[in-house]
Order: C-alpha cells, then sequence, then structure tokens
C-alpha cells in the first residue's frame, strides 16, 4: 500500500516498483501481489482505477487505506528473519567437490557484486533520507555477502 501513496498502479507496476525500491532487503513476488490486491480492495483500502493497457487493472488506495497503513507503520515489526537461500546451500557446501562449491561460490559472488553495484546506485541516488538509510543498509548487506563468500575455503 505503501507504493500506491504516489499514484495508481496496476499489479505489475506495483511488482517493478517493489522491485526497484526495496528489492535489495525484501522481495515481493508476482503471486503474492496479485493475491492481495483483490483483498485490499474487498476490504476497502484499495479502489479500483483506470482500465491499463492490455487489460491490466489499477488500483488506487482509499483515505481508509491511508490510515490502515499509517497504523502498521506505527506498530511494533518484530524479529526480522533471513532467509537465504544461497546461506543454507554455503551451511550444506562442505558435502559438494571443491568443484562444485568453487562454481556456488564463483556465481554467487558475481551475482553479489552486481547487486552491490546497483545498490551503490540507489544509495547515491536516494534524495530521502529514509530512503536512502535503507538503500545503505543494502549495500552493507551485499557487501557482506562478498566478505562471507570470499572467507570459504577453497
Amino acid at each position: 500500500m505503501g507504493l500506491l501513496h504516489e499514484g495508481p498502479k496496476t499489479g505489475g507496476q506495483l511488482v517493478a516498483a517493489a522491485t526497484e525500491r526495496f528489492g535489495g532487503f525484501f522481495s515481493v513476488t508476482r503471486s503474492q501481489v496479485y493475491r492481495e490486491l483483490p483483498a485490499l480492495t474487498d476490504a476497502g483500502l484499495l479502489r479500483l482505477g483506470k482500465q491499463g493497457p492490455r487489460s491490466s487493472q489499477q488500483y488506487a488506495i482509499t483515505a481508509a487505506g491511508k490510515r490502515a497503513f499509517k497504523a502498521w507503520l506505527n506498530t511494533e515489526p518484530g524479529p526480522d528473519n533471513v532467509r537465504s537461500p544461497l546461506i543454507l546451500r554455503l551451511v550444506y557446501s562442505g558435502t559438494l567437490t571443491p568443484k562444485q562449491r568453487a562454481n556456488l561460490v564463483g556465481s554467487a559472488r558475481e551475482q553479489y557484486a552486481e547487486k552491490l553495484d546497483e545498490a551503490r546506485a540507489a544509495a547515491k541516488a536516494a534524495s530521502d533520507p529514509y530512503e536512502k538509510a535503507a538503500a545503505d543498509f543494502t549495500v552493507a548487506y551485499n557487501r557482506a555477502i562478498i566478505k562471507l563468500l570470499d572467507a570459504i575455503p577453497e
């Protein structure tokens, strides 16, 4: 709902915006978005907007949705849980051959180096101090993963 404060969006636009805005620290899938949009509309938190291209449907946040979103922002977030498919694989990588482990680590390092470059660009472009803080966190997270990968014995 936070992304809809900027204006109406289709489900696809929401997925793209979420990936761009906070994909470095919070993943959102198409199925999650498309499952939640009708439920939020039924609850009166969103309303249908204009029909978009290729029969896509825009959604807009309602006044009740804005109040609910603000209330959610003011609740205790609870503990963070890291769910990393990479780290799970690294825990068991001792069962791989040295070549397999090197492929896993090398491939992951390339991916995280690319993510680090993207995160640095996002941090540099961020003008809002809260968005910048989140972007800086993403930079630090990607650096930490690369440091972890560099510590894996060959």
